[in-house]
């Protein structure tokens, strides 16, 4: 059982519903990314996603893609990002999952990716552009090294590809609550429920609900239906208001915070 397997055993035991944070990894810089991350992990996040730049990133909306840029800019490398989950992982033990594109891994041998990734304290990937059926040795790979292969299924997803995907993913399942890319939306979506429950009949896994939750109340309504619910664009579109402020950690915490209480107030 690794540290995503851990929460999530320990927010059932509570009967709590989990929150997991994008932002993208050196936006503005990797310094600030060790600082934001352990300034959430004090505020309640139960899961931190980190983004690895990516000059192509397909799966993302504007805001992210301009956090990959600026993750870029910044010269964050997926070697420099993994020094800073490993810095991280002196003082916390947050379960962390890179949001990576498959590029990366193969640039560099995906054994040799996954080896370095949890030895330097990293949980699971989501692999955004590698399909299930493509990623036998994959998993196996990450099986060996203790790491969970987290998959995306969204509300176009089939049936009978659900049945496909759901039983392959490890740690939790993440529902993607809309079509199209990351990024902020003024409602969520009312398929929810529908779609938990069909992942449901085809793993045993929690269930993490992500894609356009922009605020508290969003986050409280969705986590009715889900183990846990992701908010990405809205945290890193605050990065991006406040990037060079002295007191940027200060105010993305206090907004991620409010999202952790209302989550975790949900039974």
């Amino acid at each position: 059982m690794n540290r995503i397997e851990q929460r999530f055993a320990g927010l059932k035991a509570s009967g709590q519903r989990g929150l997991v944070v994008y932002i993208g990894a050196g936006d503005p810089d990797l310094g600030a990314t060790r600082r934001l991350s352990l300034a959430f992990d004090a505020a309640g996040v139960d899961i931190l996603e980190l983004g690895v730049p990516f000059s192509d990133p397909l799966a993302d909306g504007i805001v992210n893609q301009l956090a990959a840029q600026r993750g870029l800019e910044s010269g964050t490398t997926p070697p420099k990002v993994l020094a800073t989950v490993a810095e991280i992982r002196r003082e916390s033990g947050i379960p962390i999952v890179l949001y990576i594109y498959f590029n990366l891994l193969h640039r560099v041998g995906v054994d040799h990716f996954i080896r370095e990734a949890a030895a330097a304290g990293v949980d699971g990937l989501l692999v955004l552009d590698l399909p299930p059926e493509e990623s036998e040795s994959y998993e196996a790979l990450m099986a060996a090294a203790g790491l969970c292969p987290v998959y995306l299924i969204a509300p176009t997803t089939p049936d009978a590809r659900i049945a496909v995907i759901a039983p392959r993913a490890r740690g939790f399942v993440y529902y993607v609550s809309r079509e199209g890319v990351t990024g902020m939306q003024s409602q969520v979506s009312d398929t929810i429920a529908l779609m938990t429950a069909k992942i449901r009949s085809h793993s045993p896994l929690p269930i993490a609900v992500g894609f356009g939750i922009s605020n508290a109340d969003q986050a409280r309504q969705v986590a009715q239906h889900a183990e846990a619910i992701v908010v990405g664009s809205a945290i890193v579109n605050r990065i991006a208001e406040h990037g060079t402020s002295p007191d940027l950690v200060e105010r993305v915490g206090g907004f991620v915070r409010e999202l952790a209480e209302a989550v975790h107030s949900v039974r």
